[in-house]
């Protein structure tokens, strides 16, 4: 017998609106989301603070929708863009996504990007921003 994947801790009673209940209830329900554990999630979030290229950006967002379900778009902002904050990073609803993961996965991009503000540049060039500059 194999054992199971470990699976996220359930957050503190009113603490969360994640919803990890209704989804362990439901038999046909993506249970993906809740491998991640705690230290899977630091690695992530280290992970996204240390990526190093546009096309390293695009790899993790396919990896963490192919391994955890998570659809996560990264943008230029409907406004202008003059910090990182103008970067629009948007995260699906996900029953099972914790809320304090739901805002700090952006936060480590947003971080990452700061860093290495060419990936913000080739981000905004890839959405054809800075094709007159």
């Amino acid at each position: 017998m194999t054992p199971s994947p470990p699976t996220r801790q359930p957050c503190p009673p009113g603490a969360c609106i994640c919803g990890r209940e209704q989804l362990l209830d439901s038999p046909d329900a993506d249970l993906r989301i809740l491998r991640l554990t705690r230290p899977e999630e630091k690695r992530l979030l280290e992970r996204l603070e240390n990526i190093a290229d546009l096309n390293d950006l695009e790899h993790m967002q396919r990896r963490i929708h192919e391994q955890l379900g998570i659809c996560l778009q990264v943008t230029p902002g409907f406004n202008e863009v003059r910090s990182m904050r103008g970067i629009a990073i948007h995260i699906e609803e996900l029953p099972g996504l914790c809320r304090k993961t739901r805002q700090s996965i952006p936060a480590a991009i947003r971080r990452g990007l700061e860093k290495r503000p060419e990936i913000a540049y080739s981000l905004l060039n890839a959405h054809d921003l800075l094709r007159d500059a």
